[in-house]
């Protein structure tokens, strides 16, 4: 069966008006140390990520969601069910992939997501069907019948996919999915998930420390640290254009950089780059007036976009919550090295 089948929604959908998370004033201690302080937020059905260095949270925040953990203080709903009263109402429309492996290797993959599809209080027929449907989703169908135990990183994730999906949730809580994989494996698993949430309308919450995996996936950001909420906003709120033009040349980019400060432009050079403030239109003219008269090729010209890690840069240095890249409009101020010109690196982290 294709895998353009998978959503089989059951009648009546939970909470239609209601947002699909929220929560207030949610607080949350083990002892005298403080996982959440006072979360407010509210989100709409998305693939939102979930972002935040290790320890910000996150995962005390999954599992409060999931009803698995009380809260110390305020109130959580998915939704709009309150997941202090109604906890298995939830996680009947939810499915839950965890960071760390909890798989019986003993089994098979088609073993366990059909055990886990009866538990989910799918008959039989239909628990063995939505397995073998799930399993071809993720990749599996062909491995399907081989001990979990002799499986690959990658292919261990993707059962923990498998299972999360089996019971055709409406929610899909994804803890660290893409912990221990390699870059080719990561790609893979970021598209598979891209795919689930697009193709299948399915809402899911992606948690990670991984910058580059949440801009090249979600579309809504929940940024906390320590166990603060620092931002949640729709992710092209933090990717818009910036104020400053990034120039490349094959070589000469201080003589640049110098002729373009002599025409009263705000410049510097970084990392090889020359960054100027966008202050009106005659910019992009005088640059390539410069480039000419200095007879330097030009690589690459283009306005910078703002980077998420702007947003943790720039709570750690004034210690608010406003907008990434908004410390200053200062060619100096705005520009943050990344990657290269246009190239997220997948392994910037969230660090506190």
């Amino acid at each position: 069966m294709s895998t353009s089948t998978i959503p089989t929604h059951a009648t009546g959908t939970p909470g239609a008006d209601a947002p699909l998370v929220s929560a207030h004033g949610l607080t949350k201690h083990y002892g005298p140390v403080v996982a959440l302080d006072g979360l407010t937020f509210e989100v709409q059905p998305a693939i939102i990520g979930l972002v935040g260095a290790n320890g910000a949270g996150k995962t005390t925040l999954i599992r409060i969601l999931l009803g698995l953990l009380p809260p110390t203080a305020g109130s959580a709903f998915v939704f709009g069910f309150d997941v202090a009263r109604h906890a298995a109402r939830i996680r009947q429309f939810v499915g839950y992939s965890p960071e760390h492996d909890c798989l019986p290797p003993d089994m098979s993959a088609t073993e366990f997501v059909a055990h886990m599809a009866r538990i989910s209080g799918l008959p039989a027929d239909a628990a063995r069907e939505r397995t073998a449907e799930v399993l071809r989703h993720v990749g599996l169908y062909e491995e399907r019948y081989r001990p979990i135990g002799g499986y690959s990183t990658g292919m261990k994730q993707r059962v923990k996919l498998a299972q999360a999906l089996v019971h055709d949730p409406r929610l899909l809580l994804l803890d660290e999915p893409t912990n221990g994989l390699d870059p080719s494996g990561r790609d893979d698993m970021l598209d598979l998930i891209k795919r689930t949430g697009t193709e299948f309308g399915i809402a899911i919450i992606l948690a990670s420390h991984l910058l580059g995996e949440i801009e090249r996936v979600c579309d809504h950001l929940l940024a906390i640290d320590a166990g603060r909420l620092l931002r949640s906003a729709p992710l092209a709120t933090f990717t818009r254009r910036t104020g400053v033009l990034a120039i490349e040349v094959e070589e000469g980019s201080d003589q640049l950089a110098a002729a373009l400060g002599g025409h009263g432009l705000r410049v510097r050079t970084d990392d090889g780059r020359v960054l100027v403030a966008l202050d009106d239109e005659r910019t992009f003219d005088l640059v390539r007036d410069a480039a000419v008269d200095l007879g330097l090729p030009l690589v690459r010209l283009e306005q910078r976009r703002h980077r998420l890690e702007d947003l943790f840069r720039d709570s750690d240095e004034t210690g608010t919550t406003g907008e990434p890249g908004t410390g200053g409009a200062a060619a100096a101020d705005v520009p943050h090295t990344d990657g290269g010109p246009g190239q997220p690196d997948e392994r910037r982290e969230v660090t506190s």
